[in-house]
């Protein structure tokens, strides 16, 4: 699958992130990432995402993404997205196993998933998005609001700033913290035991639960990503993505 692995333990899907040490999102990536998804859905009854011991994802590759043209930057935004949605909707219980940092879409990917055990330590978590100029994406506002209570989300949301895996749990951004060599096995731990259950009712009640911003997003999110758009090609936030993507080392 190139940048994604898929290992089977039991009847569990671990998707294993392998575009470099930093698991940049790159136009490949999600590609991948969608196409892992259409597997696991059919071969497996649960799906842990996990990354490296660095980095979980270090967000989006931008010195790839700032060569793209409106036309395929839109192309891509597109399909990011639609990968977000696709592992929120996804009908398998989902889990990420967070053993690294996991800035800006890294996060995303985690909030998208149904349970989240990071390391211990210093792992960095969070959205720094509005800092770069550009919003954060609207499935992950949608999301990110249905975890947190209010206060807590628009701290993340309006500041832009990282946390350690220790205050993620203290709000409830995170499940569990264990040690760095055991979070993919706990999190394995955790979804063979939601995926023991009667498939068709477990289906049914996920479904049940993602309703609310499966409609939301389905009914609002051309508009979101013109916005999104706009603001990515606005002459000041390419100036701030550039700076960004001068220290940017997506393989190292």
């Amino acid at each position: 699958m190139g940048t994604i692995e898929i290992e089977a333990n039991d009847h569990v899907a671990v998707l294993r992130f392998n575009n470099g040490v930093s698991n940049t999102v790159s136009s490949d990536f999600v590609n991948d990432l969608s196409d892992a998804l259409k597997r696991t859905k059919n071969e497996f009854k649960g799906q842990v995402i996990t990354g490296g011991e660095k980095f979980f994802s270090i967000g989006l590759n931008l010195p790839e993404l700032l060569t793209f043209d409106r036309f395929d930057m839109t192309d891509f935004w597109y399909r990011f997205n639609q990968a977000i949605y696709d592992i929120y909707t996804h009908p398998l219980p989902t889990a990420a196993a967070i053993a690294g940092h996991a800035p800006a879409a890294g996060t995303i990917f985690a909030i998208a998933s149904d349970y989240r055990f990071a390391a211990e330590g210093r792992k960095l978590i969070g959205l720094n998005e509005v800092k770069l100029g550009i919003p954060v994406p609207y499935i992950a506002v949608l999301m990110l609001s249905q975890i947190l209570r209010n206060q807590a989300a628009m701290a993340m949301l309006y500041q832009g700033e990282f946390i350690e895996p220790a205050y993620a749990k203290e709000i409830g951004l995170i499940d569990q913290i264990v040690e760095q060599d055991k979070v993919e096995d706990r999190a394995l731990e955790k979804i063979k035991e939601i995926a023991a259950m009667p498939a068709p009712a477990l289906h049914a009640v996920k479904a049940n639960r993602v309703e609310d911003i499966r409609v939301k997003f389905e009914r609002n999110h051309k508009e979101q990503h013109e916005i999104f758009l706009n603001c990515w090609f606005s002459d000041s936030t390419q100036e701030l993505l550039a700076k960004a993507a001068e220290n940017f080392k997506p393989n190292r």
